[in-house]
């Protein structure tokens, strides 16, 4: 339907990028009377400088949705940037629709991200037409109840909620106890992953999404974007592609998710040489982050299907590779979310650490000698991801330790990645990984030496840093800055209990060597561009 058409019709209702939910309640009936609006906006594209793949998925998953909905009845509007592009914002764009097609009603699914729900409540108000609003009926707790769970500026923990919601909902409980015998089983779930299991990892399952016409429009357009994208887009974008996503993980990674889920390799693909498919990047990871956050799942879906997957496996997929995925998307899915809405906008100010120094430019390309940052920066600039370790303990532990400013942190992290939404964006960097809020997230600061890295992964045989030095010259950066962090940190880690063992090992140092780690993690700051 053309935007200059203007036949009268009675209800407006808006669909926004990450809400192509099929099964809401909107879609039960069909009315000649309600127009669809899905539209492409320049205002979406700018906010951040966004990877060129999650534009693409974005736009490509809302042009199918767009289709989909007609293809069963409905009454659509989708627009592309070509036709939105004379419109500065969400509002204007929504003003001229609501005049030229005489609506009498506009309806809008409450948005997910802080300054879209400010956009659109703002807009809300200043039209003279019935509004209603929508819960988009995706998560697994709604938003009205929220309150129940979450307060602002509070210390909430991860177990105690993930606890209450097993419970509530009955997901592996047996007699209202945990199945097994323990709700968590997080200790199982630690194993660095070796040259001898790399034959069993499973190639991924990708997709051809020829997403041409998108890339001509954005450079028609000249939106500005990272990383590497190919005409045909590996991302599912329809609700069906995301389903084979997950019946992919649940026959072939579920078996090991749990035990390789903090793994990090790069050695993968160069020992399986032309076998391994590219491999490496994936490893036992479900990829569902994007088809989650757009709404093409829902995670009551994601999850029973896995649940169900586990049952029928009789003891082949073990106990512990379920639970750690029913955590990852019950647990700290909904908890973040919570945290989000429980404490913006002041949460997007939070800096406790006060940590003021500016990115390193090598984000943007991965050019450092550090073979852990620059493998995952690469690889997140070449596929619009990586997964949680590699983004909490790599490069989120380089930032925080190194004292970078958690605005330009959370500005890299909202545009590096296809799955990468304000509300659960945030709460994971700015809290979890940077500790700018305080401890309202995590109890503990995410921040460790060479020595993790080495533990969990193989990046550090190959690297033009020694991991088992702390002051030379080729000692690994992390060492010494972390040493520092800690020390300059004292009087806010010294008491926690989870950290009172480090300063003990610091302090056991002699004094002339804890000097001689300070004065080189000094110098790698003043040099932070050359690492």
């Amino acid at each position: 339907m053309s935007l200059l058409g203007s036949q009268p019709t009675q209800k407006l209702r808006l669909i926004l990028g990450d809400q192509l939910n099929a099964e809401h309640s909107w879609y039960k009936d069909k009315s000649p009377n309600t127009l669809y609006l899905i539209a492409e906006l320049y205002q979406e594209t700018n906010y951040t400088r966004h990877h060129i793949q999650k534009v693409s998925a974005f736009f490509a998953a809302m042009a199918a949705f767009a289709n989909a909905l007609e293809q069963v009845g409905h009454s659509v509007l989708h627009l592309t940037l070509d036709e939105t592009a004379q419109y500065q914002d969400l509002p204007t764009l929504l003003n001229e629709l609501i005049d030229r097609h005489q609506i009498e009603e506009f309806e809008y699914q409450l948005p997910d991200e802080y300054r879209l729900r400010q956009q659109l409540s703002l807009f809300s108000r200043s039209i003279d037409i019935s509004v209603k609003t929508y819960e988009s009926e995706h998560f697994y707790l709604s938003d009205a109840e929220l309150v129940d769970y979450f307060k602002v500026g509070k210390k909430h923990r991860l177990e105690p909620f993930y606890r209450k919601l097993r419970a509530r909902f009955n997901l592996l409980m047996e007699q209202g106890s945990p199945l097994g015998g323990k709700w968590n089983f997080d200790a199982d779930n630690r194993q660095k992953i070796k040259v001898t299991d790399f034959y069993d990892v499973p190639t991924p399952l990708l997709f051809a999404n020829d997403v041409s016409t998108i890339l001509q429009r954005l450079e028609r357009h000249n939106v500005a974007t990272i990383g590497v994208v190919q005409a045909d887009l590996l991302w599912p974008i329809t609700r069906h592609q995301a389903n084979k996503l997950l019946e992919h993980f649940c026959r072939y990674c579920l078996v090991r998710f749990g035990q390789f889920q903090d793994a990090m390799t790069a050695k993968l693909d160069l020992k399986l040489g032309a076998l391994s498919e590219d491999r490496q990047w994936t490893l036992y990871h479900s990829r569902l982050s994007f088809a989650l956050n757009a709404k093409l799942l829902s995670p009551k879906h994601v999850i029973d299907t896995a649940i169900t997957a586990y049952q029928a496996a009789k003891g082949e997929i073990t106990l512990a590779q379920i639970e750690g995925f029913l955590r990852q998307i019950l647990g700290w899915r909904e908890f973040v979310r919570g945290v989000y809405w429980a404490n913006m906008p002041e949460y997007a100010e939070l800096n406790r650490l006060s940590a003021t120094r500016a990115l390193p430019t090598w984000f943007w390309s991965g050019d450092t000698k550090m073979n852990c940052l620059h493998h995952a920066i690469k690889q997140s600039l070449e596929y619009s991801y990586a997964h949680h370790i590699q983004r909490l303990m790599v490069t989120g532990n380089f930032c925080f330790i190194s004292g970078v400013a958690p605005d330009q942190v959370d500005d890299w992290y909202l545009g590096v990645y296809i799955d990468a939404i304000e509300w659960v964006e945030m709460p994971n960097t700015r809290g979890m990984s940077q500790f700018a809020d305080g401890g309202i997230v995590g109890s503990k600061a995410y921040a460790a030496s060479g020595n993790y890295i080495n533990k969990m992964s193989d990046y550090c045989t190959n690297c033009h840093y020694q991991v088992k030095q702390s002051h030379t010259n080729k000692a690994c950066p992390l060492n010494a800055l972390y040493w520092r962090f800690m020390a300059q940190h004292f009087d806010d880690f010294s008491t926690n209990p989870r950290t009172k063992m480090v300063y003990a090992n610091w302090l056991k140092k002699p004094i002339e060597d804890r000097e001689l780690i300070l004065s080189h993690a000094e110098n790698l700051l003043c040099h932070i561009e050359e690492l």
